[in-house]
């Protein structure tokens, strides 16, 4: 098993390990969720309370997929910029919203979530899909998404959690250790990368506990929404 790397190595060692992902990304997203990730983004972006005319910002944006449908979400009045910084995720995620004809509403740029280059009070709503447990500082970038949003905007993460129900916990568990790496191995090439994203998982807080440090980075209104039995977990708060 792929040890995780130390927080001062993390930056360097998670970017190059999507830049060699990046192609491969979406299609194994889809296998390893039974096609339910979609599923579980939409209720994200509704978590979000993007609206038509929104200004919403997505970080670590990867591929683009919920930056995507909070394009949907905000409409031609709207705006949504994405950010990421694997260059390669950025370059499928450019490619996946000019195939949506969506290029006039949505931006996307290189950046770092731990110092976002936005002014304050910026955003209607900030979101960010399987990229907190990525990050060197989760609080350090929670506090950033909560500097950017406008006061009463979202700050929303959709990311692994840690189910709770006996039985089922042991077998996702299971399937977590064995056949998602096997599944990198086959279609990536990658077995290391899906061992770290397996490792990162487990490693990353509780539900509860991301809930508890939305709250201290003084995000109001916070509370996490179990999907599929707690696999994922939508996380959010609100600024005061």
């Amino acid at each position: 098993m792929t040890d995780l790397p130390d927080k001062d190595k993390k930056e360097g060692y998670v970017r190059d390990l999507f830049n060699t992902i990046a192609g491969k990304y979406d299609l194994l997203n889809i296998i390893m969720t039974f096609g339910m990730d979609s599923r579980w983004r939409k209720y994200a972006v509704k978590r979000s309370e993007a609206e038509p005319g929104s200004q919403v910002l997505d970080i670590c944006c990867g591929t683009g997929k919920i930056t995507l449908q909070l394009a949907e979400q905000v409409g031609e009045a709207g705006h949504v910029t994405g950010l990421d910084f694997s260059q390669q995720m950025l370059n499928v995620a450019r490619s996946n919203v000019a195939a949506a004809g969506l290029d006039k509403r949505i931006t996307l740029i290189q950046g770092n979530a731990m110092s976002l280059p936005f002014p304050d009070h910026s955003f209607d709503a900030v979101t960010v899909g399987w990229g907190l447990r990525n990050v060197p500082d989760i609080f350090t970038v929670v506090q950033e998404m909560m500097r950017v949003v406008k006061p009463g905007g979202m700050v929303v993460s959709l990311d692994m959690a840690k189910p709770e129900i006996p039985v089922f916990k042991q077998i996702y568990w299971l399937y977590f250790d064995w056949v998602v790496p096997f599944m990198g191995k086959i279609w990536a090439k990658k077995r290391s990368a899906y061992h770290y994203l397996n490792d990162s998982a487990k490693a990353f807080l509780h539900q509860k506990e991301l809930t508890q440090l939305f709250q201290r980075a003084g995000l109001d209104q916070t509370s996490y929404h179990n999907l599929f039995g707690g696999v994922v977990a939508v996380v959010e708060g609100r600024k005061p």
